[in-house]
């Protein structure tokens, strides 16, 4: 039987696990380093995640403010428009209602006038056709004193039917 100690595979497990011992701490540093480096930058992306994150949060809620702030301002712009288009619109009933009444007004006074213009018309008729049937009566031989009672009386009694 051979010795175990005198076979090249024995010792090239001990030259390995030599090599692994003495090569054991670099290497555990190396990739412990490598390992804490790789945290860092976990670390590192995480805490930036995390400001984008906050900032993100900080622009949508400022938006948001934003967004409020604009829907006030308009219904501020609709109700200011609202109000103006009222005001609008009685400044428009009360000229239409002030112009109607003065075409009621002058409506008016052209039918006063045109009742003086037929009261006249009338009454110039009425004292043609006196005057013309008091010459008749005249010219068919009223007696001068009858003629003269008759012209006094109607004289008289002129104003009164002019009224």
């Amino acid at each position: 039987m051979t010795n175990h100690v005198e076979t090249p595979e024995f010792w090239v497990a001990v030259g390995f696990l030599v090599l692994m011992v003495i090569l054991y701490r670099p290497a555990l540093r190396f990739i412990l380093a490598g390992l804490d480096g790789r945290a860092d930058k976990i670390r590192s992306d995480l805490e930036e995640a995390q400001k984008l994150k906050d900032e993100a949060q900080h622009l949508l809620a400022d938006y948001q403010r934003k967004q409020r702030d604009a829907a006030k301002e308009i219904e501020g712009l609709v109700a200011a428009a609202r109000k103006e288009a009222d005001t609008l619109q009685k400044r428009a009933k009360e000229h239409l209602e002030a112009s109607l009444e003065r075409r009621e007004r002058l409506a008016e006074e052209k039918i006063s006038q045109a009742e003086a213009d037929a009261v006249a018309t009338v009454r110039n008729a009425a004292v043609d056709i006196a005057i013309s049937a008091t010459a008749k009566l005249l010219g068919e031989g009223l007696e001068e004193q009858e003629a003269n009672r008759l012209i006094d009386s109607a004289i008289t009694d002129l104003p009164q039917k002019l009224q």
